[in-house]
């Protein structure tokens, strides 16, 4: 490599380092040009649209009139707070569609007059997104 007879003056001295500024480090130094990033949140939008969801499953008669008769017997069984199994979906926040959710907790209250049940946990369930329950 040739270097351009300006510099032959500087090239070979030694790097300076100051007295008085301490040494940036080196994710420091890597900050300063991150505004400069043009996509920023670029990856993360790719993730988003990359991400899927379903579709909500319409029950049938049948499959609505177990429902209803398992959360009739909840209810009954309320003040004991009924363990059970339960699937339901779960709308998704950004986009269409969202996922089904299955787990297992106690039932503390269920309200008939509004259509949800809270579990032990605190979450709220509508009785319209209940796939499937059962008490164990």
């Amino acid at each position: 490599m040739r270097h351009h007879k300006n510099y032959d003056d500087i090239i070979h001295l030694p790097h300076h380092v100051s007295k008085v500024h301490p040494k940036m480090s080196t994710s420091d130094r890597a900050a300063q040009f991150s505004p400069f990033a043009a996509l920023t949140g670029h990856q993360e939008s790719i993730q988003e649209t990359a991400r899927l969801t379903e579709q909500k499953l319409e029950l049938d008669d049948n499959q609505k009139t177990i429902i209803r008769q398992h959360l009739n017997d909840i209810n009954d069984h309320i003040k004991l707070k009924p363990k059970v199994s339960i699937v339901y979906f779960q709308e998704d926040g950004k986009k269409s569609g969202g996922s089904y959710i299955e787990l297992i907790d106690h039932i503390i209250k269920l309200d008939d007059y509004q259509q949800y049940l809270i579990l032990q946990s605190g979450q709220k369930i509508m009785f319209k997104n209940i796939y499937s329950i059962d008490i164990l």
